[in-house]
């Protein structure tokens, strides 16, 4: 008789770990320089939100004898919300609504060309195409306050100065947007894509609006959301094409209070101050709205194309 062989022994595993592993998965080390820089730049742009967000919610009395991070003498956030949009016979509301007017049309249309005309630049070969792109390159390196008086005497012979359309004209050009689109669309909408569309009879329109641009999605957005930041806290050009305070964006209407403020008396100074607080932290809350809302469409597509199927 021989004897039965012995049964194998069974090493026991630790729960998700794959049998015959010994070795321990390598844990992912931290960096502490780059952990301390982000928090010094998150502390660098809270901080004045933050300041911000307290100083809303004091008198004028304690917005200057309290400490500029915390709360002072009682909640005055909704009074100085009161007084925002009740003072001048609400002409808040009016620079709100001329800003949304600016910000929606302006940066939509500038996100629309520029989506348009990076897509013709990366995709269709004509005349001129090189050219076109270098001077879209040199128009970035142009800063926007060195346009502004020229555009100013432009419009002065066009008639059009101290309108809404002196502000959205310069905003509908996005330089910088129609570079981002053009080198965004090279990789984003294959070539192949586009031959296919046409070999089964779709034309150059058709093709953009129901193939190309939900690709160009997540480009647009960014554009757009570029766009929307730089109309909405445009500054120098209205104060130069606009003299009617009736069609003053919110930086200019802020500005002009802040004037008023530093040429009035003491007691003047002290009513008018915390409406330029409570208007600046209303003024921003639009743009974070924006930025929660359209991050999702952001973020989905920018790893798209990163691997291969």
């Amino acid at each position: 008789m021989t004897a039965a062989a012995p049964a194998p022994v069974r090493r026991r595993t630790r729960p998700g770990r794959p049998a015959g592993s010994g070795r321990r998965a390598p844990r992912r080390r931290g960096s502490t320089p780059l952990t301390v820089a982000m928090f010094l730049m998150l502390a660098y742009t809270m901080l004045p939100l933050f300041w911000l967000l307290m100083s809303s919610t004091k008198n004028s009395k304690s917005l200057f004898s309290s400490f500029g991070l915390w709360f002072g003498d009682g909640f005055h956030f909704f009074q100085n919300v009161h007084d925002v949009l009740t003072y001048d016979d609400g002409i808040y509301l009016r620079w709100f609504g001329n800003t949304l007017l600016y910000s929606v049309v302006g940066a939509g249309g500038a996100a629309i060309i520029a989506t348009a005309g990076g897509y013709a630049l990366a995709k269709y070969e004509f005349r001129g195409r090189k050219a076109l792109f270098a001077l879209v390159l040199g128009a970035v390196t142009i800063p926007t306050t060195a346009l502004a008086v020229p555009t100013y005497l432009l419009f002065s012979k066009l008639n059009i100065v101290n309108t809404p359309w002196a502000v959205l004209i310069p905003a509908l050009a996005s330089p910088f947007g129609l570079y981002l689109m053009r080198v965004y669309a090279l990789d984003a909408v294959p070539d192949s894509m586009l031959e296919a569309a046409r070999i089964d009879g779709s034309g150059e329109l058709r093709t953009f609006f129901t193939i190309s641009l939900r690709l160009l999605a997540p480009g647009f957005v960014t554009v757009l959301l570029f766009a929307l930041v730089a109309t909405w806290n445009n500054y120098f050009l209205p104060l130069i094409v606009l003299s009617d305070p009736h069609w003053f964006p919110l930086t200019v209407g802020l500005n002009q209070w802040n004037t008023q403020a530093s040429g009035q008396s003491t007691v003047g100074t002290a009513q008018l101050y915390p409406l330029i607080v409570t208007g600046s932290l209303l003024a921003i809350v639009p743009l974070i709205i924006a930025f929660l809302f359209l991050q999702r469409f952001w973020q989905s597509g920018l790893a798209s194309g990163s691997v291969k199927q």
